[in-house]
This record gives C-alpha cells, sequence and structure tokens, in this order.
C-alpha cells in the first residue's frame, strides 16, 4: 500500500510541474540524449539553461564546434513558445581524437550542450512553456553514423523560477567546462609559417603547466594532425602552431580555444581559455617584446624628433624668441619659464593618456592622433591656427591671463603662456608621427594605464626637452641672438604658418565632411576676425564702450562655435561615401575582402595606411609614392596599390594597424607575389629609392 501511494504522490507531482528538470531520454545504439534544464520553473522575462546532455558508449564520440579533419558538429534546432529566443551552441572544451593521420575534436562518454534562452516577459503564469529540440549529430568510432532525434521539455511558468536539483548538477557541470578569458597576458605573433601563441606566466607557473593544446575555431588555420611543441621563454610559454591550407590574411584574427592542464595539490586541472587575437606582422616584433625601458628610450628619441616635424617647429620657434625677450629677467625665471612649459606639455600628454585610456577600456577601437578623427575637433583647430596667426600679425593681443590660446607665446605670455604653450605644442604635435614613435606607441596602447602613462610622458618629456635644455643651460643661451626688432619681423613672418595649418586643417574638413564644411569653416573665420577686432579696437576706451566691444565680441566667438558644431555635424551626417571612378589613379580603396582576393590570387600588393590629417602621410605620397619612377615600376610589376583612408574613424583599418603594431598613421606593407608571401614592412619616413627597393626584394 506504501508502494502505491509513493507512485501515486510521484504522478501528482510530475502533473503539476513539480518534476525534475530533465525530458525523458531518447537513445539510439551508440547514444542516449536527454534535455535537462537549470529551473523546475520559469517566471515571465526570465534566463534558462537549457542543455542536451548527450552519453555516449566507450570507443565512439560525437564532435565539437571545429569538427578538425573529419566529422560534423552537432547542431540543435530549437522550437520554443512565441517570443522566446535561444542563443548559440555554448560549446564546452573539447578532447583530441586520433585515428592514423586525422585528428578530430570532440566529445566521450558524456557531454552536455548548453543553450541560453529568455522566456519572454509576457509569458502566462499557470500555462507550461515547452521546450522542442531536435537533435543531429555525427558518432564515430571506425564507422560513422548521422543520428536524429526529438526531445521535448515541458517546464511551468510561475511568478518566480524554482531551481532544478537534477538538472542543475549537469548544468554547472558543463558551465565549469566552458572557455573563460585568461588571466595571464596572451598575444599572437606569426612565426615559421605559422604563429606562436605566447603565454605570460612566472617561471613557477610555467613549470606547472603540464599540458597545452590550441583548438582553432575553424578547420584548415593551422595543421591539426601534428603536435603543437612549446617552450619555456623568459616571459612565459610560447607555443607553436603550424599554418594549415587556409591562411589567415592580415585582417583576420586566430580564434579558437587554448586548455591548458596546470598540476595543483588537488592534482591536474584542466581550463580552456578563449583566444580572438590579430597575429602581429612576422616583419615585426610583437610590441610587447621590445620592453618597457626600450619603449620609454623610444618615445623620449621620438618625442625630440617631433620638435623638426612642420607641424611642431613653428610653435618651438615662437618659443625660442619667447626665451630671448626674456633674457633680461633672471636666470631663475628663465628656467621656471623652461619648467613650467615642459608642465604643459606634461600635462597635455598625460590628459591625452587618460583619454586613451577610458576610450579603450570602453572597448574602442584607437590610436595615435585619434582626436583628428573627429571633424569638430579638427574645425576647432583651424580656428585656433587661425586666432594664432592674428595674434602674431598684430591684428589684436591677449593679455597674460589669456596667453592659452598661444599667442602671447614670443613676448607676452608670462609664465601662463609658457604653460599654455606646451599645451598648444602637445595639440599640433598630434597628427605627426616621428621615428622611433610607432614600436613605442604600440608598446604602450597594449599595456596597462600606469605603463601608458609612464611612455606618453617620456614622449612629452622628448618634445619638451630641447627648450627646457634651453632655458638651464646658460652656455646654450649665449648663441642666441640678442632682442630687437628682428624679432617682431619674425613674430609676424610666424604667422604664415599658422594661417597655412588653417588651411590645411579645412582641407582635412572637406576630406571628413563635405564640400559644404568648407563654407561653414570659412565663414566662421570671418566671423572669428570681426569678434577679435571688436575686442581689440574697443580696449581701453570709455568702460562702457569697451564692455560692450568686449561683450559683442563673446557673443559672436560663441554664435561661431555653436553654429560651426551644429553645421559640421550636419554636414558630416549627412556626407555619404562615394566610390568614385579610380580609372585615372593609381590606387584603388582598402579593404579586407579586396586584399584577401588578391592574395588568393597570388597578386603583388602595395598598402598604405593613411590619413588626411598626417602630415608624414602627406609627405611620404608626394615624396615617394607620387613618384613617377615609382609608378611606373607598380604598373609593370602588376602591383595593386591599395589605400586605407584612416581620415574618419574606420575600425577595420584600426584592426589592420594593430595586427602590425602600430597605434596610428603611416602604415606602408608590400606583399610580393606567390603563395604565403610574407609581408615586408617599409618605414615611415619613405624616399622613392625605399619604395622600388622593397617592391625589388626577393619573396621572403
Amino acid at each position: 500500500m506504501l508502494l502505491w501511494r509513493l507512485l501515486a504522490g510521484c504522478a501528482l507531482l510530475l502533473s503539476s510541474g513539480f518534476c525534475l528538470a530533465t525530458s525523458d531520454r531518447a537513445s539510439t545504439e551508440q547514444v542516449s540524449a536527454q534535455l535537462v534544464a537549470s529551473v523546475d520553473s520559469v517566471a515571465p522575462g526570465s534566463e534558462i539553461y537549457v542543455g542536451v546532455n548527450q552519453r555516449i558508449i566507450p570507443h565512439w564520440h560525437t564532435y565539437w564546434s571545429n569538427p578538425g579533419d573529419s566529422g560534423l558538429p552537432t547542431e540543435i534546432t530549437w522550437t520554443l513558445p512565441e517570443g522566446a529566443t535561444a542563443s548559440e551552441i555554448l560549446w564546452p572544451i573539447p578532447g583530441r581524437i586520433s585515428l592514423g593521420t586525422i585528428t578530430n575534436y570532440g566529445y566521450s562518454d558524456e557531454v552536455t550542450l548548453l543553450t541560453n534562452i529568455k522566456v519572454p516577459a509576457n509569458a502566462k503564469v499557470g500555462e507550461q512553456f515547452v521546450v522542442d529540440a531536435a537533435v543531429e549529430w555525427l558518432v564515430c568510432n571506425e564507422e560513422c553514423i548521422p543520428q536524429d532525434v526529438k526531445l521535448q521539455l515541458s517546464l511551468p511558468i510561475e511568478t518566480s523560477a524554482r531551481k532544478s536539483d537534477a538538472g542543475n548538477t549537469l548544468i554547472q557541470k558543463s558551465l565549469g567546462q566552458l572557455p573563460v578569458t585568461s588571466p595571464w597576458p596572451v598575444s599572437v605573433v606569426s612565426a615559421n609559417g605559422g604563429f606562436d601563441i605566447n603565454i605570460g606566466l612566472s617561471e613557477l607557473q610555467a613549470k606547472q603547466i603540464k599540458d597545452i593544446w590550441f583548438y582553432p575555431a575553424d578547420w584548415g588555420v593551422i595543421v591539426q594532425n601534428i603536435d603543437q611543441p612549446r617552450k619555456q621563454t623568459a616571459k612565459g610559454i610560447s607555443v607553436n602552431l603550424k599554418a594549415g591550407e587556409t591562411p589567415l590574411t592580415p585582417a583576420q584574427k586566430l580564434k579558437g580555444v587554448l586548455v591548458i592542464t596546470e598540476e595543483t595539490d588537488k592534482g591536474p586541472v584542466t581550463t580552456g581559455f578563449n583566444i580572438d587575437l590579430a597575429p602581429t606582422s612576422p616583419a615585426n616584433k610583437n610590441p610587447s617584446d621590445i620592453g618597457f625601458f626600450s619603449a620609454l628610450l623610444l618615445a623620449l628619441l621620438g618625442g625630440l624628433i617631433l620638435n623638426l616635424m612642420p607641424c611642431v617647429f613653428p610653435v618651438l620657434s615662437l618659443k625660442a624668441l619667447s626665451l630671448v625677450s626674456h633674457s633680461h629677467q633672471s636666470s631663475l625665471q628663465i628656467r621656471l619659464h623652461g619648467w613650467i612649459y615642459t608642465a604643459g606639455v606634461l600635462a597635455s600628454f598625460g590628459l591625452l593618456a587618460a583619454v586613451l585610456v577610458i576610450l579603450k577600456t570602453g572597448g574602442a577601437q584607437i590610436g595615435w592622433g585619434f582626436q583628428f578623427q573627429s571633424p569638430l575637433f579638427v574645425l576647432a583647430m583651424a580656428y585656433l591656427m587661425f586666432l594664432v596667426g592674428l595674434n602674431l600679425s598684430g591684428v589684436f593681443v591677449i593679455g597674460g591671463s589669456i596667453a592659452g590660446v598661444g599667442s602671447s607665446l614670443a613676448d607676452r605670455g608670462g609664465y601662463s603662456g609658457s604653460f599654455f604653450t606646451g599645451v598648444l605644442a602637445t595639440i599640433v604635435a598630434t597628427p605627426c608621427t616621428a621615428p622611433f614613435m610607432a614600436a613605442a606607441l604600440g608598446y604602450a596602447l597594449a599595456q596597462p594605464a600606469v605603463k601608458l602613462f609612464a611612455i606618453f610622458f617620456s614622449l612629452g618629456f622628448g618634445l619638451a626637452l630641447p627648450y627646457l635644455l634651453l632655458a638651464n643651460w646658460p652656455r646654450l643661451q649665449r648663441w642666441l641672438p640678442k632682442p630687437g626688432l628682428w624679432m617682431e619681423r619674425t613674430k609676424q613672418a610666424l604667422a604664415f604658418p599658422m594661417y597655412a595649418a588653417a588651411v590645411w586643417l579645412v582641407w582635412v574638413l572637406a576630406q571628413q565632411a563635405g564640400p559644404g564644411s568648407v563654407v561653414i569653416a570659412l565663414g566662421g573665420m570671418v566671423a572669428l576676425a570681426l569678434a577679435v577686432w571688436l575686442y581689440d579696437t574697443t580696449r581701453n576706451t570709455s568702460s562702457l564702450t569697451e564692455r560692450l566691444g568686449t561683450t559683442s565680441a563673446f557673443m559672436i566667438l560663441a554664435a561661431t562655435l555653436m553654429l560651426g558644431y551644429a553645421g559640421v555635424k550636419e554636414t558630416a551626417q549627412t556626407e555619404k561615401s562615394n566610390a568614385g571612378d579610380y580609372a585615372d589613379r593609381n590606387w584603388e580603396p582598402y579593404s579586407a575582402e579586396r586584399l584577401k582576393e588578391l592574395l588568393a590570387e597570388n597578386k603583388p600588393v602595395f598598402l598604405n595606411f593613411t590619413a588626411s590629417w598626417c602630415i608624414s602621410c602627406l609627405v611620404n605620397e608626394q615624396v615617394a609614392l607620387s613618384n613617377q619612377e615609382v609608378k611606373r615600376a607598380f604598373t609593370e610589376k602588376n602591383i595593386t596599390y591599395l589605400k586605407g583612408d584612416w581620415t574618419k574613424r574606420d575600425g577595420e583599418i584600426t584592426a589592420i594597424l594593430n595586427q602590425f603594431g602600430r597605434s596610428g598613421v603611416p602604415l606602408y606593407v608590400f606583399y610580393s607575389a606567390g603563395n604565403n608571401s610574407k609581408p615586408i614592412e617599409l618605414p615611415q619616413v619613405l624616399t622613392p629609392d625605399i619604395v622600388l627597393n622593397a617592391i625589388a626584394a626577393p619573396a621572403p
């Protein structure tokens, strides 16, 4: 009698929905399958895990998402109540299955393939949430048999979900077998006809590693049926993979799961780590390999060379003039000017580093000069250069307290002028890239915030160093000419590089936001000229006139900025990309698909990644890439010239810059004809001979 009561009670529980969150098993000769859920009931708007549990008889196996050299992955087709959605399969880490020269990836004994299912918010309490799954798999031993089953799970809908003990045990076990993010730094370097995966481990951690194996997400990326040799390095462990039949293009990432088995106090522990990284160029060292102190030195040298770049040299000249004008001051005051100028440079680089850290933390793909990808920033810079030029021309004079526009730099600014000259020098330096900077910045952008800040400060110190030496070394000051009328003439002459910079920035703006933005920019400059004229002509007049003039000037200034902001934003949004007719050009626009197509056809390709706001890029194009001998060589060798324009933000171009260890443009790469041609990376400063020698070199 007791037995019948127990059976009746169980039947009552089953009928009322208080059953274990598992379906009936559907079995074939080799595999039995069952649906399991993490809950015994669902709630409207909740998310649950539902898994297909497979029990496989000994010596047989099913397959992972990438089955390897043969096989098929398990597929699940869900039929769900209206409004419910299911994720892709969450694949547990697989095992290796070797059959002669064939290597497969899959599962033996037992596996649970999870899916995350969202219950619609309008699901009605009291009804059943019915989940149907049509499951297909291939099960193999020495022979392979395709099989399929249909499974159903019915869960009551209640106001709050109830966890399942039986189902949740299998769910939690499977969740523990999913790959996770690596706690150690991982990088991928193209090397020796394949890849090196470098895992940053301490010496002790490296010694505890018992086994490492990389499971690629896609077949053909690596050769799967050979060993993956590993070696211990000074920075951890390196695993070598040989490239397969379908090698990655430069725009693709190496994706898969790196499975590591560690020896612990509790025995071996196996964990899978997701890999989704762009390999660095074989022609380039991984930026992280240069080392922190090497990066600091390279940044310092790059900052020094920035002073000779056309974007920075006029500002440095102005600062040298101000040093001459301060020659009557005490040596302590002159030194203070040098240190305050340096503080302005370092503060600006610190702010730039902080913005980079914040944007990178938010997942943005950015690099050196990223702010010039904003049409609004370019417009503001054009206005600033125009105002500086007007001031140097003598149209208006600003007191020391507002010297920050960079205008009183020559002879009036005081200590605040020195500080803001440093700010201006940093702003105008960002469109330029000097030698040594690329490796340092590539390293910095891959490092934690503390190291990134240190490298940016080193770059800033290099930029400030020449003036700092002049200010602190009296012997150098003796080489400077004495003050005189020539200073005023020189100051006025230096206005013209500022006007030229303003014109160039308006041209950059036109590339970003279309021809309509030119009218907005030029109209704004006329309004700014009116504002500064009103400000200057009403100074030192009656208090009422001066107040009216100053108020009118600032109102015009505010209106100019607001209208410029609104106008450029509108033109930038409505400007449509125009592929244009490239018949009269010797280049095509870059795309990852076009590059992949050309490399698959074994054609030689020259890549040029540039930007309208990058002065170094424009000089290289005029001096080297537009050279008639270079153009003729491109034509004779049937080289396809692809140009990637980074003037506006482009994630595809940012990705390939990162792949080559670069944080910004320019980047020049040549692929010679032939299978598996390794890219040749050219220097950032080009001459016709450098380009001709690169394209004439035999394939590496």
